[in-house]
């Protein structure tokens, strides 16, 4: 996929290339991203959001990206196998920002890109053997449970736990947005309080990790009612 298409500036490889930094920008592997938003950030001069349909189509097909419709809104969201695909494509020494004009939006990215390398998943113990996947919200339960208690015990967390670190102890267990989607649920059977509050030393990959509520509000602590 690295032949120029209709209207699009540059290769469809470059353009799938972006198109997923764009995502991964706009917090898409922690969250469902507005296809308008994604446009807003992707699309340039002499082109069309259409113009990109075709890779959407086939990020969609490879299981890249998930994509979701509600109430005619279209929504994508960046998967695991989303994020290897980006990080292939910028190792991709043919990979550049065309053009004699760049915009700040996709080098700060990059930018941001480069600099959450390091600290992807510094607390997170190193899996030496494969563990199966939690297929129910009762399973997800307890092993969200134990997670928060080992955590508060172990670290002295004074029931304060941070939502990234639960996540990054059963990452493979359960898919990125199912996580979401049932911890908001425990917090809604009153199990947990999903809360705020000040974050010392956040990283964009500790925000990644942490969890955006349906109406946009950020939280990162999760304490034990």
């Amino acid at each position: 996929m690295s032949t120029p298409a209709k209207g699009l500036r540059g290769s469809q490889t470059q353009a799938q290339t972006r198109l997923l930094l764009s995502l991964w920008d706009l917090q898409g592997l922690n969250q469902a991203v507005k296809r308008s938003d994604l446009n807003k950030r992707l699309v340039r001069s002499k082109e069309k959001a259409k113009d990109y349909q075709p890779i959407v189509d086939q990020l969609e097909k490879d299981g890249a990206i998930k994509v979701t419709t509600k109430n005619r809104s279209v929504s994508l969201s960046l998967t695991p196998q989303g994020l290897e695909l980006l990080k292939s494509g910028l190792q991709d020494p043919d990979f550049k920002f065309s053009g004699s004009i760049i915009g700040t939006k996709f080098p700060n990215a990059l930018l941001k890109w480069v600099r959450s390398i390091g600290d992807l998943h510094p607390d997170s113990p190193q899996q030496t053997k494969k563990v199966s996947k939690l297929k129910t919200y009762g399973d997800f339960k307890k092993a969200i449970l134990s997670t928060y208690d080992q955590l508060n015990q172990g670290y002295n967390l004074k029931d304060l736990v941070p939502i990234y670190r639960i996540r990054r102890e059963i990452q493979d267990t359960v898919d990125r947005l199912q996580f979401n989607e049932w911890l908001i649920k425990m917090q809604e059977d009153d199990i947990f309080q999903l809360m705020s509050g000040e974050v010392a030393e956040m990283t964009p990959d500790k925000k990644a990790d942490s969890l955006t509520l349906p109406g946009g509000a950020f939280r990162f602590y999760a304490k034990r009612l």
